[in-house]
C-alpha cells in the first residue's frame, strides 16, 4: 500500500485479515505478505485513504496518534460524517 493513496476499501483489506477499531473510520488491514500493518481512513463505503503503516510493535501507538485526525481528514475529502460507519 502506498501511503495518501485512495484505494477500494476491497483492495485495501485483500492482502490480510483486518479488524476495525474502536475509532470510527480508521481501518486495519494486516498485510500477510510484509508482515506489516496498513492503516486507513474510511472516506466512503467503497474509498479507504491508506494514511500509515506499522509494524506489530507499535501498531496501537500509530492507531492512538491517528484517531484524532480521522474526522479531519475526512472533512478535507468531502466526508459527510453524520452519516455514521461506512464499514457496518
Amino acid at each position: 500500500m502506498i501511503k495518501g493513496k485512495v484505494v477500494s476499501k476491497t483492495e485495501f483489506l485483500r492482502d490480510g485479515l483486518w479488524s476495525k477499531e474502536q475509532y470510527e473510520g480508521l481501518l486495519v488491514s494486516a498485510d500477510q505478505s510484509t508482515g506489516l500493518y496498513n492503516i486507513g481512513v474510511q472516506l466512503s463505503e467503497n474509498d479507504v485513504l491508506v494514511v500509515d503503516q506499522a509494524k506489530a510493535d507499535n501498531i496501537r501507538e500509530r492507531i492512538q496518534g491517528w484517531a484524532p485526525q480521522i474526522n479531519d481528514i475526512q472533512r478535507k475529502h468531502s466526508v459527510d460524517i453524520n452519516q455514521g460507519n461506512y464499514s457496518d
